[in-house]
């Protein structure tokens, strides 16, 4: 089981990583086209097209990371005021919640995927790429952020306790 847990947090560090390059990819295409058009030169017509993907692709595979160091966007004002009963509660079913969309997000991401792939759609922002591309991180990023709601859900951690390592590195 620990060698599940550590290829798991592997896994997740090495997402985020990707999404910080894929970060600084999208910062260095931009300084080029912009540098391009500065000095003249028409700029690079597939740079909207890059950066559009690489955000999602960023988004997507960072979103697992973000979930388990609690860096995700969540409301805790409300809950603060509960007992710590009604608090776990209140956090059971923000889990559920949180995973019922995760999933089935990640299930719908994965029929468009599948279609995209099967059906070969080209996605055309001045460059030809294929579609399912564009779809590929989506599965991956959402049911690794279910299954971190769910490390949640079945007690290995909690996302009201404490303080987060989000908030402390602020």
């Amino acid at each position: 089981m620990q060698a599940i847990t550590k290829a798991h947090d592997w896994l997740l560090v090495a997402l985020k990583n990707l999404a910080a390059l894929i970060i600084f990819i999208i910062f260095v295409i931009i300084v080029i086209d912009v540098t391009l058009i500065f000095f003249g030169f028409s700029g690079y017509e597939g740079t909207l097209g890059l950066v559009e993907y690489g955000l999602l692709w960023f988004t997507m595979l960072a979103a697992p990371w973000l979930a388990r160091i609690r860096g995700h966007v969540y409301i805790d004002a409300l809950t603060e005021i509960f007992n710590p009963q009604v608090q776990q509660y209140a956090a059971k079913f923000a889990y559920l919640v949180a995973i019922c969309a995760a999933s089935l997000a990640g299930f719908f991401s994965v029929e468009l995927w599948w279609e995209a792939y099967v059906n070969e759609q080209v996605d055309e922002r001045g460059i030809e790429l294929m579609q399912w591309w564009l779809y590929a991180p989506m599965p991956i990023g959402f049911f690794l952020v279910t299954f971190e709601f769910l490390r949640y859900l079945f007690g290995f951690d909690d996302m009201y306790s404490g303080r987060t390592e989000a908030k402390e590195s602020m």
